[in-house]
Order: structure tokens, then sequence, then C-alpha cells
């Protein structure tokens, strides 16, 4: 059991697995600021509101962080402030209030991958590994003295999906790891070397638009990049919206066929800037998600995708 009273903030399944363990731990949450679900966008991860609440924490779950939130805070004097997968910047003003600091667990490893949709970018990029990292919080994102990091390997049919799940993993070991230091005022503060640093912006639904100039590996950690939860890869089949959910890289002879061509339907192949892509699962927006093989029915061969 560790004494501590810490504010949480948190969301997503990095927050519910990092906020369970501090619960594990015996760590007094003297508040919790996360979000509602918004009913408009795809949830795969527990409710940290849920687990607050069940366990008997006070939630809070304002639109922005302003004067009444900060003098919550100063009013709690909690010991230490955690972020886990919180959206929102939480103000420099806030971070100095706990006397043992204010830490943060990013879904990378540090100074690689800050900013936002790390995993997601990782995929994206075809890295071979990826992790946690704990931090300490400082006014920029990201930026902090590291505490500890966890490695975890990136297969080449891993979805952002499943790498998500390998990273809670993590995040859940990097809690359980450093929290008696932490509490002990102890913990490592390791500096990042910012010339090898790389900062990635949020992405959006219009990101997932594929480009058929790219090489069919490219494309294929596009697809699995976006695929379920996240809002897919997409492209145009006479103007109707075509996600492909799941697929593979192939290797086709160049027959001189631009690049987009359908070439053939059993399986469902696509000409790419290098190579094809088989598409295994796909659907027309507004209509069912079915096998590649059986869309292949419905796109004839040398048929252009846009």
């Amino acid at each position: 059991m560790t004494d501590l009273r810490a504010a949480v903030f948190a969301y997503s399944e990095v927050g519910y697995v990092c906020l369970e363990e501090l619960l594990r731990r015996g760590v007094t949450v003297e508040a919790l600021f996360t979000y509602e679900d918004d009913p408009g966008e795809e949830i795969w991860f527990p409710s940290v509101a849920k687990l607050g609440r069940e366990a008997g924490v006070p939630v809070h779950t304002p639109v922005s962080l302003g004067d009444a939130e900060y003098e919550l805070l100063l009013s709690l004097r909690p010991d230490v402030i955690f972020s886990f997968y919180y959206r929102s910047m939480i103000p420099e003003r806030f971070l100095r209030i706990p006397p043992l600091g204010a830490f943060n667990m990013h879904g990378s490893l540090l100074p690689k991958y800050r900013g936002r949709a790390c995993i997601n970018w990782a995929v994206l990029r075809g890295e071979h590994e990826t992790g946690a990292t704990l931090h300490r919080m400082v006014r920029r994102a990201d930026a902090g003295d590291m505490v500890d990091r966890e490695r975890v390997p990136i297969l080449f049919e891993d979805t952002a999906f499943d790498v998500g799940k390998k990273v809670a993993g993590a995040a859940r070991l990097l809690i359980a790891r450093n929290l008696d230091a932490i509490a002990a005022g102890t913990a490592p503060g390791i500096p990042q070397i910012e010339e090898e640093a790389t900062l990635f912006g949020r992405r959006t639904p219009a990101d997932g638009k594929i480009d058929w100039s790219l090489d069919a590996p490219e494309i294929y950690n596009l697809v699995r990049a976006v695929t379920h939860p996240f809002p897919g890869a997409f492209a145009f089949r006479e103007g109707k919206k075509l996600f492909i959910w799941k697929a593979l890289p192939e290797e086709c002879p160049d027959d001189g066929m631009p690049q987009g061509t359908v070439l053939s339907r059993s399986p469902l192949r696509v000409k790419t800037g290098k190579g094809c892509l088989r598409i295994l699962r796909a659907q027309f927006e507004g209509e069912p998600e079915e096998d590649g093989e059986f869309l292949g029915k419905t796109l004839g061969e040398g048929s252009l995708l846009e």
C-alpha cells in the first residue's frame, strides 16, 4: 500500500489501467478529472469515469481547465498530479501545486513521437517498436525529464488497436514499478535528448485518404494504423467512399496500368506505386462490411479506385 494523495487526469485505456493500478496500490485519489464519453465517437475502452465513481472518487468532467479547477486543486493540496492520456493540456500553474510534482504517461518511447496520436503515427511510419514513457510534466508537452520507459514490439500484422493494448500494459507496469519512488520523492529524472525529439500532430478522418502512388507496404501501414476502431483508410469508386479495413501488401509485376487500378477480383488486388494491395475486408460507406473477394464481384477488373 502506498501512502500518497493524488489528483488524476485520465482518459482512454491507458487512463483506465493506470487509475486502476493506483487504486489497487492504495493511493488516495482526491479528484479525478476525465471526460464523459462522446456518443458520436466509437468508444472501445472502459470508462474511466465509471471506475472512479465505483471507487468513491470525486469525478469531475469540466469542458476546460480554468479557475474553478485550479482553486479546487489548491484546496485539496494533493501530493502529486498524474496525467494519463488526458486530452487537454494541463495549465502550468496546476503543475506547481503538488510538492512531489506532476507526472504524465506518454504512449511512445520519448523523445520520439511527442504529441498526438503517437501510436497511430508509429504504426503508420512502419516502426518495429514503441512503448510507454513516464515523465515529469513541464510547460511544453511531453518534454519533461523521464522517470522510466517500457518497450513493446510492433509486429507486422499489428494494428494501432493491438499496439495500444500493449502500450496500456506497459503503462500499468511503469506505474507499479515507480510508484514507491514517486511517493518517496526519489523518482529519477532523465533529461530527454532534444536533438532526437520528433513531434507529431493530431490526425483527422480525412487523413485516411489512400494515395495509390505510394508503395504497397506504405498503404498497408496506413490501413492498419487507422482500421477499427479508428475512422479507417479509404478511397473512392465513382464518387462513393470505400473503406478498407484489412489488407496485405503483395508483389505484383508492373503491367503499366494506372495506380489504383483493380488488377484482379478474386483475390481483390489493387495496383499501387510499387506492388499491389490485396484487400481482405472493406465496405462502401453506408453498406455492410464484406470480405474482399465478395466485394470484388462488384468491382470489375480494370476499374479505378481514386
